[in-house]
């Protein structure tokens, strides 16, 4: 049994190397990819890191820009898909369950990769924007940093929405990809219970950060709050 057992660890370890590999190949032939603001990026330490979501390879795209390692939680539909599933989890992919209702299993797995000193990545609008603009973000991002107490780091995307128009394209036009990543920040302390609405006004607070690190066309809802 044990010597099965490290096959099987080779072989996962072995996968996540050689997918990690092909993405970054990947995104260097089918864009021109550019990351800003890299020095802003924590070396260790609890860190929940918070992205726009334009596509579903974003977590590819944010894995290969940082220097660090990083875990995602991504909603769960993506995991009833077995191709994407076996992609998500060399990038430390695990699901949550959206909507009113707390996921307490992701709830858990979140509080114990920031309380272990790793760094979490979510993104906040929970779906990808299908018009590359930010939409009104969930909660959840901010009820984990408020739990935790962990620096937040911000990260602006544009150029990768254009990987829809297919293979053919990308290759042939290798469409400007920037990542753009801000400075950590921390939300502004609450006095008492946290409630829905002031849950909402964090969630706010951490999408405006956002939307700075984003030029107009992107910022969306978060537009008329920089006005």
């Amino acid at each position: 049994m044990e010597p099965q057992f490290h096959h099987s660890l080779s072989q996962r370890i072995m996968w996540t190397l050689i997918v990690r590999v092909l993405a970054r190949i990947i995104i260097f032939f089918r864009t021109r990819w550019r990351v800003k603001g890299r020095e802003n990026v924590p070396r260790d330490g609890p860190l929940l890191i918070v992205s726009n979501h334009l596509t579903y390879a974003d977590q590819f795209l944010i894995s290969s820009s940082l220097n660090r390692k990083v875990v995602f939680m991504a909603k769960e539909e993506l995991f009833h898909s077995r191709l994407i599933r076996y992609l998500a989890r060399p990038f430390g992919a695990f699901p949550v369950r959206r909507g009113g209702i707390i996921d307490r299993e992701a709830w858990q797995q979140a509080n114990q990769i920031l309380d272990s000193g790793q760094a979490l990545v979510m993104f906040p609008e929970g779906t990808r924007s299908k018009d590359a603009q930010l939409q009104p973000a969930y909660p959840g991002s901010a009820l984990i940093a408020a739990h935790n107490h962990v620096p937040i780091l911000p990260i602006g995307m544009t150029g990768l929405e254009q990987s829809n128009k297919g293979w053919v394209w990308g290759v042939l036009h290798r469409p400007e990809v920037t990542v753009n990543i801000g400075r950590p920040f921390y939300l502004p302390p609450v006095s008492g219970q946290l409630t829905k609405a002031e849950l909402t006004k964090l969630a706010d607070y951490i999408m405006e950060h956002i939307a700075e690190l984003l030029p107009p066309e992107y910022q969306g809802h978060y537009a008329r709050r920089r006005d």
